[in-house]
């Protein structure tokens, strides 16, 4: 019977890798949340822009309005420049954890590559053993019917 001895590390690895796993699945998940909040910011300076348009439209201009309106979008444009950064390191450390996750795929295969080949060596020296054993019987079996009269 076939027993991988390092079936210990080998579990271990597959537990690292699900962890690494998880931990590229969180990254990733910040990134889609840091793309939705871009995509939010986004429309709000579009809306912001058009009622700065708006505003300076000939006519009754409401200096205070367009005051406000014209912080509103330098707010908008630091928290976008802020989002642009976070996306940065975001994506550089999703890209970390990706590698980190290679890594551990690799180790867990190279236990199971392994694993194979110990096991098919295994297999082909019991079956070299079982031959042995049947020559052994079928060459007891002669010699017992040439000593027979």
């Amino acid at each position: 019977m076939f027993r991988f001895r390092l079936e210990t590390l080998l579990r271990l690895r597959i537990a690292e890798r699900q962890e690494r796993r998880a931990e590229l699945a969180k990254a990733l998940r910040a990134e889609e949340m840091l793309r939705a909040e871009q995509g939010r910011l986004a429309a709000e300076q579009s809306n912001v822009a058009e009622r700065a348009r708006a505003l300076k439209a000939p006519g009754a201009a409401n200096v205070d309005a367009l005051l406000s309106t014209h912080r509103y979008e330098m707010v908008l444009a630091a928290k976008s420049r802020q989002l642009a950064q976070q996306m940065m390191q975001v994506a550089a450390e999703t890209e970390r954890r990706r590698q980190v996750l290679v890594e551990a795929d690799r180790q867990v295969r190279v236990l199971e590559k392994l694993r194979e080949r110990q096991a098919a060596a295994a297999k082909a020296e019991a079956e070299r053993l079982e031959v042995l054993q049947l020559d052994e019987m079928a060459t007891q079996g002669f010699n017992r019917q040439e000593a027979a009269p």
